[in-house]
C-alpha cells in the first residue's frame, strides 16, 4: 500500500468491550459505503490472501488484545484493508484505553467519491469520539506538529500551528489533529464549538450530519495536499477557528 497513492483512514474510540459488536459494524459499514467491496480474506504470513468463508464469526472470534486482525477485499491489484488495535490510556486522550480502526484503500476516483460515506460507515460502526480520512503520507506533516518540548517552536516548517500530544489532552473527545476528512462525534463537535453558523459558512458548505449526529467534514475539494497552497491556507483557518484540536485551548 505505501508504494501506490493511498487514503488513509482513522477512527478513534471507546475501547472494545469482550466480543464487541463494533467489529462487524465497521466491517460492515465499510462494506455498504463501497459497493461491491466484500472484506472476506485475510492474509498468511506472506501476505497472499486466504478467503473466510464464516468470515463474521471468524473476526468475532479473534478479537484479542482490544482489537481486530486485519481483512481485506483479496485483490492483490486493488487493495483495501482494515484493521483494530487496543491503545493505553497511558498514550491516549483523557487517560482513556481506547479502540482504533485503521483503514487503507487506493487512492483513485471511486474512493475519492464514497471516502465520506467511507468515514462515516468505520466512525459510525465503532462509535468514535472522531476520526479523518487522508492521503498517505499526512503522518509525517502531523509528527512534525506535535509539541514534545515546552521550549520548542511555536509553528511547524509548513508554519502549521503545534499540536499537543494526544496523552497531554483532557478528554478522548478533543480531535488531535485536522486530517482532510474530518469525523466529529456530537460530543466531539460540542467540544471544539462547531458548528457556529456565523463563523462556519464555508466548512458547512462541505460538510454534512451523520445518523448518530456526528458530522463529516472535508477541508477541501480535492483530497489534502500539503504542497498546495490553497490547501495549506485552509487547513490553518481550520486550525485558527478551533484551537481545542490538539489541546492548544481549553474546550
Amino acid at each position: 500500500m505505501t508504494k501506490r497513492k493511498a487514503l488513509t483512514l482513522i477512527v478513534y474510540s471507546p475501547a472494545l468491550v469482550g466480543k464487541d459488536g463494533r467489529t462487524l459494524d465497521v466491517v460492515h459499514g465499510l462494506e455498504k459505503a463501497l459497493p461491491g467491496l466484500r472484506l472476506e480474506w485475510r492474509l498468511s504470513e506472506g501476505g497472499r490472501p486466504i478467503a473466510l468463508p464464516q468470515r463474521d464469526a471468524w473476526l468475532v472470534e479473534n478479537i484479542e488484545d482490544g482489537g481486530f486482525p486485519l481483512v481485506c477485499n483479496g485483490d492483490e491489484s486493488y487493495p483495501v484493508t482494515v484493521w483494530g488495535m487496543g491503545k493505553s490510556g497511558l498514550l491516549s486522550a483523557g487517560g482513556q484505553d481506547q479502540f482504533e480502526v485503521h483503514a487503507k484503500l487506493p487512492l483513485g476516483e471511486p474512493v475519492i467519491t464514497a471516502a465520506a460515506n467511507v468515514l462515516e460507515g468505520m466512525a459510525e460502526g465503532a462509535r468514535a469520539f472522531w476520526g479523518h480520512a487522508s492521503p498517505y503520507g499526512y503522518g509525517s506533516e502531523v509528527a512534525q506538529q506535535f509539541r514534545r518540548s515546552p521550549h520548542g517552536p511555536e509553528r511547524s516548517p509548513r508554519g502549521l500551528p503545534m499540536l499537543n500530544l494526544p496523552e497531554k489532552l483532557p478528554a478522548p473527545e478533543i480531535p488531535c489533529f485536522l486530517g482532510w476528512l474530518n469525523y466529529w462525534s456530537a460530543a466531539a463537535a460540542k467540544a471544539i464549538g462547531f458548528p457556529d453558523p456565523a463563523r462556519d459558512a464555508e466548512l458547512l458548505s462541505r460538510a454534512r450530519r451523520t445518523p448518530l449526529s456526528g458530522w463529516v467534514v472535508q477541508l477541501t475539494d480535492a483530497p489534502l495536499d500539503y504542497d498546495n497552497p490553497a490547501h495549506l491556507d485552509a487547513l490553518k483557518r481550520a486550525y485558527e477557528r478551533f484551537p481545542e484540536i490538539g489541546g492548544r485551548a481549553a474546550p
